[in-house]
Order: structure tokens, then C-alpha cells, then sequence
């Protein structure tokens, strides 16, 4: 039960980091319907639109996926979007492959494996998967044999938060990190971990 209640504290945590809106109603004393966070996406993602440069973004929270494409339907960005629920994947990719321009939203778990993406060379992660191998899965999708350009990859971490501090802890005991957000045991968390965490 306490293992339970922390990964949820933890999480929410995560999302307030993402977009307030994320959080249920009610969580927050006041309703907030901005973000930093989402704000300096915006700017930097229409900058490389403008520069017709086509975009792939990273996130493991799909709600979160679902705010970015309102706003590049808004913008009138071409937009492609995969998540678990996805069925055409393959097609979904090779239009996007094909495509002039384009952002593609990809949500962690339907973009871990199995995605061939070579013609796009900016890539951003927008909340930090703390395990360092799920995010080096997810560079890989565009890190593949015929990529002839450079790709820069865009960490998005919300200054003086929760993103922070796990990204300190998982330096000095990366396993725990990686426990906690991939959902395994927080048993394996200490007061000490949690204090650092929360504190």
C-alpha cells in the first residue's frame, strides 16, 4: 500500500512538471492552464517548423501527447501520432518518413521498439524516462542505418522540481531510479532516498 501511494505521489509529481492540467481536478488549490515547460517546446518547435525541420517528441505520458498535438492542430503543423493504441504503425511511419514536413508524437511505450526513423534529425524527450537505457531506445529510433545527418537530441527538465532530484539520485544509485519509474519496487527506495526525493 505505502509502495503504491508513493509511485502515485511520485507520478504526480512527474505530470504537475509536464502540465498542470495533467493533475486530476481538484488536486491543486487554483487551476492553472500554463506551463514553462510546454511553453519553451512551443517556441522551439515552431522555430524548427519555420525552418522546415521535421520533429519527433518523446513522452511518456500520453494525456501530455495529447496537449502538444491540440496545439499543433491549432498551428496548422502536420502532425503524426502513435501510442499504444495505435494499429497502423507502419504505415504511420512511412508516411512520416515520406513526408516534406511533420512533427510525430510518439508516446514511450508504442516507440520503444521497432521504429525506423531516418529523416528526421530533431528529437525531443519531454519528461525524462530516468532510465538510461529506455532513453537511449528511444534516440536509437532515429540513430538507424541510413541516418546521414546529425541528430540533436532535447532533454526537457523543469528547473527546481522532482526532475531534478531524480535525475541527481539516479548518479548515485541509477538501479533505484530505474525501479521507480519503470514501476517495479519502491520497497527498494530508503527513508534517506525518499527525503533527497521529497524533501
Amino acid at each position: 500500500m505505502a509502495s503504491a501511494l508513493i509511485l502515485e505521489s511520485l507520478t504526480k509529481l512527474r505530470q504537475f512538471c509536464c502540465h498542470p492540467s495533467l493533475l486530476p481536478k481538484g488536486t491543486l488549490p487554483i487551476e492553472l492552464e500554463s506551463s514553462a515547460k510546454f511553453d519553451a517546446l512551443k517556441i522551439k518547435v515552431q522555430a524548427l517548423v519555420e525552418q522546415k525541420e521535421k520533429v519527433i517528441i518523446f513522452s511518456q505520458f500520453t494525456s501530455m501527447l495529447k496537449i502538444i498535438k491540440k496545439w499543433l492542430d491549432e498551428e496548422k503543423i502536420k502532425t503524426f501520432y502513435l501510442d499504444g493504441a495505435t494499429n497502423d504503425r507502419q504505415d504511420l511511419v512511412d508516411g512520416f518518413e515520406k513526408s516534406a514536413e511533420g512533427v510525430f508524437l510518439i508516446s514511450l511505450k508504442a516507440g520503444g521498439v521497432g521504429l525506423n526513423l531516418v529523416s528526421c534529425h530533431y528529437m525531443f524527450i519531454y519528461d525524462p524516462w530516468w532510465n538510461p537505457a529506455a532513453e537511449s531506445q528511444a534516440a536509437d529510433r532515429v540513430h538507424r542505418i541510413g541516418q546521414k545527418r546529425g541528430v540533436f537530441i532535447y532533454r526537457l527538465i523543469t528547473k527546481g522540481t522532482i526532475e531534478e532530484k531524480v535525475l541527481a539520485l539516479q548518479q548515485k544509485k541509477s538501479e533505484i531510479a530505474k525501479n521507480i519509474f519503470d514501476g517495479l519496487q519502491a520497497q527498494k527506495l530508503t527513508a534517506e532516498d525518499l527525503m533527497e526525493l521529497l524533501g
